[in-house]
This record gives structure tokens, C-alpha cells and sequence, in this order.
């Protein structure tokens, strides 16, 4: 006989705890090799690529879900076992679109600063030139990403584990879930982009707001969905 765990017998600590030891070995190791901000997009980027992942597969290991809301050319999602794949590999795709583009933008500052990590940047209404510093991306700092996803790897595993038992002990919204990532995802990279559009001064500053950020966001999906309530009308339990 299995007890089911709600979302309130779980411990958050221990994801929150993940959360600023990756994002602190980031800032570290930032600090340490004095990065710009291009360097710095670079692995919270793919920090953005773990999440994502770990949100499919989150869907995926639903075994009751709720469906209330959606809907797909105007037409009601049904809550099926078909309409939970249908639902994770849409927004694989999607997501996954976001950061194809993203990462060619990442690839086009990365290949076109000047030797001395400037770009030019040119104003639509003007017309007028400037110079941004943006940094340059050296082989090493790629070895340096590998390990840092390795600390993010493991902070979002145990995010996951959380949220996969809390989801177990409940009913949430496949709605919700989908669109979940986007609201963690956006205010991280929000924060980078203003760094990128102020020259990257007081880098530190926006590293410890993009951790907020990142600490915030995981307490909103836990009060998110703990507030969801399910409809029986739209509610399926997969395998039953």
C-alpha cells in the first residue's frame, strides 16, 4: 500500500539549496575569470536548455492530470494519455525554438566582436554608430560550462524530484505545467539582456538579481499549482 505525498510534506529546502549553489558557482567562477556579460549568457543558457527538459519530462510522468482551459484550435483538450504527448512535444518544440534563436543570437555576438571584445551597434532612428563592449568567449570558458551544467543538472534534478512527488500526490494542471518554464526562464534571461544593454557594469548585481529571480520563480510553481484545484469533468488518471 503506497501513501501518496502532498506538496506540503515535501521539503523545499533542498531544491532552493541546489538552486543557489549552482547559480553561486556561476557568479564565482564569473568573478574569478573576470567574464563579460556574452560569457555569462552563455551557460545561462543552458541552464535554460536543463529546465526545459526536465518541465517535458515532468509532463510526462504525470499519472493524473488536469485539462481544464485548454484548448487547441478553439477546441477543448481532452484528458488523455495522446493529449499529455501531444501537449509535452508541443512544448518541446516551441521551447526548444525559443533557444534555437537564442542561440544563434549567441552565436553572432560571439563571432563578431572586434579584438577587442567591442561590437558596433547602430541606432534605427539615427543611424548613428556606438561601440559595446560585450566581452570575447575563449575555448576554456567552454570546459568551464560543461562543469557549471553539471552543477545545474543537479540543482534541477532535485527541483524535479520535488515537484514530480508533489505532482503524484495531486491532480495539477497540464496547462499550468506547460506554460511554468516560460515563467521561470523569461525573468533570467530579462535580467541578462538589461546587463548586455548597460555595458555589463556591476555584472555581480545582475548575477544576484537573476538568483532571485531563479528562487522566486521556484516558490511560484509550488503556489501555483498547490492552488490549482481540478475539475472531475477534466481530470484523467493515465493507466486507469
Amino acid at each position: 500500500m503506497g501513501v501518496a505525498m502532498n506538496a506540503a510534506s515535501i521539503p523545499p529546502d533542498r531544491a532552493v539549496r541546489g538552486i543557489l549553489l549552482a547559480n553561486g558557482m556561476t557568479l564565482l567562477m564569473a568573478l574569478w575569470q573576470g567574464w563579460s556579460v556574452l560569457q555569462l549568457m552563455w551557460p545561462f543558457w543552458v541552464q535554460s536548455l536543463i529546465i526545459g527538459w526536465y518541465a517535458r519530462q515532468r509532463m510526462l510522468k504525470l499519472t493524473a492530470f488536469c485539462t481544464e482551459g485548454m484548448k487547441i484550435n478553439n477546441r477543448p483538450v481532452k484528458p488523455t494519455p495522446a493529449s499529455q504527448r501531444n501537449i509535452a512535444n508541443f512544448f518541446a518544440l516551441h521551447y526548444g525554438g525559443f533557444h534555437l534563436v537564442y542561440l544563434v543570437f549567441l552565436v553572432a555576438l560571439t563571432t563578431t566582436t572586434d579584438a577587442a571584445g567591442f561590437i558596433t551597434v547602430t541606432n534605427e532612428s539615427t543611424g548613428a554608430e556606438s561601440l559595446v563592449y560585450i566581452g570575447h568567449v575563449h575555448p576554456l570558458d567552454f570546459v568551464i560550462y560543461l562543469f557549471l551544467a553539471a552543477g545545474f543538472v543537479g540543482s534541477h534534478r532535485a527541483s524535479h524530484q520535488e515537484h514530480v512527488q508533489a505532482d503524484l500526490g495531486g491532480v495539477p494542471k497540464l496547462g499550468q505545467l506547460m506554460m511554468l518554464p516560460y515563467l521561470r526562464v523569461i525573468p533570467m534571461h530579462l535580467t541578462m539582456i538589461i546587463a548586455f544593454a548597460f555595458g555589463g557594469g556591476a555584472l555581480w548585481l545582475f548575477v544576484l538579481l537573476k538568483v532571485a529571480a531563479d528562487v522566486a520563480m521556484h516558490k511560484v510553481e509550488h503556489a501555483v499549482l498547490q492552488s490549482g484545484q481540478d475539475s472531475p469533468a477534466t481530470t484523467t488518471r493515465v493507466g486507469s
